[in-house]
């Protein structure tokens, strides 16, 4: 039977068949709209992986030479950390975050605004100076790709969750709800069909009875002026009943010639 399976509960009904076909074509249009937005979704997501694989080879790299870097620094001056505290006043850079829009999922961006001018110009001025400025480029380098790289790993984390988001949604659309429209809709259609089936019956049947009243009154009509016609004019009576005899009166008295006939033909008066 059409219309079998997962169906929705709904009385079937023209109004009713109108508005699940707009449902149903809404519902594809969603399904064919989330298809795309995860598509592109997991194509900005593959850019993205690369490009974290990327930073994180290269925050590696970068974290080498600055512990290198550093190392040779130690050597040159000593430790001089406690330098560098005292002459730390404010913040070299400044982390500023943006927002990007994918396919309506917004994204963060951070990007790095180094300060102008720098509180260790003049460290490691007796001594290891070269090396003091060479490490500082190299941090400077580390702490750029580590905001890349933070900013990649979030960009990341909420592609990942948005795209297995949107793939329930596709996957419910295409197997739950796009499939149980289609049986609501074979069903409403099917229930229709029965319903103009048993009406076709139910006017065949009143047309059949119609007719046969129609010449059930035709027969009685025409009955009918057949007996007032008879009883009118017609010139042979029938010879049952009182019509045959008024026929035997007519005949009996169109056998007299005339008046004088009628008084000959009365009997004599009888005297007691």
């Amino acid at each position: 039977m059409s219309g079998t399976g997962s169906r929705e509960n709904i009385f079937p009904t023209r109004m009713a068949l109108t508005n699940t076909k707009l449902r149903l074509k809404g519902a594809q249009t969603g399904h064919s709209l989330l298809a795309k937005k995860r598509d592109a979704l997991t194509t900005r997501f593959r850019a993205i992986l690369r490009k974290v694989d990327e930073a994180k080879r290269k925050m590696g790299r970068v974290m080498q030479l600055a512990s290198f870097s550093l190392a040779e620094v130690t050597y040159a001056t000593g430790d001089i950390s406690y330098l560098v505290q005292e002459q730390a006043k404010a913040a070299t850079f400044r982390v500023k975050a943006k927002q990007e829009n994918v396919s309506g999922v917004v994204l963060p961006a951070f990007e790095v605004e180094r300060a102008q001018g720098s509180d260790f110009n003049l460290t490691g001025l007796g001594r290891g100076g070269q090396q003091v400025i060479k490490s500082k480029e190299v941090y400077a380098k580390a702490v750029e790709t580590l905001v890349e790289l933070a900013s990649l790993q979030t960009a990341f984390m909420i592609l990942d969750e948005v795209i297995r988001a949107t793939n329930r949604r596709v996957n419910a659309i295409e197997h739950v709800v796009i499939p149980r429209l289609d049986n609501t809709i074979k069903y409403i259609i099917s229930e229709l069909d029965e319903m103009d089936r048993e009406e076709f019956f139910r006017l065949k049947k009143v047309q059949g009875k119609k007719k046969r009243d129609n010449e059930a009154a035709e027969l009685k009509r025409k009955a009918e002026l057949a007996v007032a016609a008879e009883a009118a004019g017609s010139d042979e009576l029938p010879a049952t009943g009182e019509t045959a005899v008024l026929r035997n009166l007519v005949e009996d008295d169109s056998e007299l010639s005339g008046p004088g006939d009628l008084l000959s033909s009365k009997d004599e008066d009888v005297i007691f």
